[in-house]
């Protein structure tokens, strides 16, 4: 809401807590199906990363909560304003960062940024300070004065994204904003995205680096094909995949062929895998199972040098649930 004359600061109103909200939506192009039936949630304060293939909707979708493309059908909710009813409700509160976006060269950074403070309508008396506090935290301040033509992309990168928090939006919208930045431009990034979400706001990042979305995201949603095929806290995902694709690694002291054979005869083994004493072990059992799988392999006589699980990632929730090429 307003706080006087075109000033785009947000108040969430009482009880406010789902803030990107999609319902049955779908968008085609002619005879393809970019995003079929999205039912997609997304609360206060959450960091929220889209993964999937090449083509799994995550671009379209974004475009469509910035009420960039219109859906073929569905309803479509961004902090609490319905997008296809009232665009500009959502424009007050969102912040939109495309992929490769386009940057003013013949500008400096700091008026580059001046210029889209006065378009946000930031007040004139506080769009100085706003333009210092945004370059602070992209640690963009060393090139306040260079030209935005001569950075490098990982700098321009770093500059949309001081653009995009400008009018301290609500929503961000991030296609690929870790594309092009170097190790340390991507802790930046982490440590920006973790701020954003501190102060309540509300921030969608889609990415092909899983292992940045891991470090970055409280939630994910896994899209393929246009569908959603899970979506939820990263936690909880995790724990979800590991029980059903719980893995062993199993070490021991010698290298009898009959090692494989015996253990996928004990309970709860699945598929096994060896090279020179080393075990990977698919197995279903819990925690308690898995102790009692190492009981019973000393009970054998096996002489186990290291017994460990192997925790599970993103890149394997991906591999899980059917994605294979990461866009």
């Amino acid at each position: 809401m307003d706080d006087g004359p075109g000033r785009l600061w947000y108040r969430p109103g009482p009880g406010e807590a789902r803030v990107i909200q999609t319902t049955d939506m779908r968008v085609d192009y002619e005879d393809v199906t970019a995003v079929a039936d999205l039912n997609l949630s997304i609360d206060a304060g959450e960091v929220y990363g889209l993964i999937g293939p090449n083509g799994a909707g995550k671009t379209s979708t974004i475009r469509v909560l910035a009420t960039l493309q219109l859906p073929t059908y569905g309803e479509v909710r961004v902090g609490g304003v319905d997008a296809l009813e009232d665009p500009r409700g959502v424009h007050r509160i969102l912040g939109y960062m495309p992929d490769l976006p386009p940057v003013y060269e013949d500008l400096r950074c700091w008026e580059f940024l001046d210029l889209f403070a006065s378009a946000y309508f930031v007040e004139r008396r506080e769009r100085r300070a706003r333009v210092e506090e945004c370059l602070e935290i992209v640690n963009l301040q060393g090139k306040r004065h260079a030209m935005a033509g001569t950075l490098s992309r990982g700098m321009t990168q770093r500059l949309v994204l001081a653009k995009t928090i400008l009018p301290d939006p609500k929503v961000l919208l991030l296609d690929e904003p870790a594309s092009g930045l170097d190790p340390i431009a991507r802790i930046d990034l982490r440590n920006a995205l973790r701020r954003f979400a501190g102060e309540g706001k509300t921030v969608l990042v889609s990415s092909h680096i899983l292992t940045e979305l891991q470090e970055m995201c409280t939630s994910i949603g896994i899209m393929e094909r246009g569908r959603l095929l899970t979506s939820g806290s990263l936690s909880s995902i995790v724990e979800q995949m590991g029980k059903e694709h719980r893995r062993l690694h199993i070490e021991v002291m010698d290298t009898e062929a009959n090692r494989g054979r015996l253990l996928e005869t004990l309970d709860g083994v699945g598929a096994v895998t060896e090279e020179k004493g080393r075990f990977e072990v698919v197995f279903a059992g819990d925690e308690s199972a898995a102790v009692d799988l190492l009981r019973g392999l000393v009970q054998a006589g096996i002489p186990v040098k290291s017994f460990s699980e192997r925790k599970i990632g993103v890149e394997d929730i991906l591999l899980k649930v059917g994605a294979r090429e990461v866009s």
